[in-house]
């Protein structure tokens, strides 16, 4: 008997998905790339946690491309610590402004970017869940 295969999370609105994660990979890495190199001592945690986020994105990106048994699961995680994240960071900005004195990708939810960081991971979950594979 073998095993039931996974959906293509790189179709129809995968598609969309993908190229939504690989352009945040691209905006929040250059965002971060930038702060890092010319005001990293202005507020060192905050845009450390910017560059994270580009790395989660554009491991979200490959993998949803990729769609294979192993590269789903490492997207599960990546999307999972970027949901986890953005509830995090999002929280701990608004409870404590001055902990964050520059916003990052996830501060206040995303709000920065029109709160795209708190409802992509979730719409990524969403398309994990329905293009895993069906047991019978």
């Amino acid at each position: 008997m073998t095993e039931p295969q996974p959906g293509s999370t790189r179709k129809g609105p995968g598609r969309i998905l993908v190229a939504v994660y690989g352009l945040f990979a691209l905006s929040a890495g250059a965002r971060a790339g930038l702060q890092l190199a010319t005001r990293f001592g202005e507020a060192p945690v905050a845009y450390l946690l910017s560059a994270l986020a580009a790395v989660i994105y554009l491991v979200a990106t490959i993998t949803l491309g990729l769609g294979t048994r192993t590269s789903r699961r490492i997207a599960w995680v990546a999307v999972g610590i970027e949901l986890a994240g953005v509830l995090t960071v999002g929280t701990l900005s608004l409870l404590d402004p001055t902990a964050f004195p520059h916003a990052t990708v996830w501060s206040g939810y995303g709000i920065g970017y029109g709160f795209v960081p708190l409802i992509l991971p979730v719409i990524g979950l969403i398309w994990l869940w329905h293009t895993r594979p069906k047991v019978p």
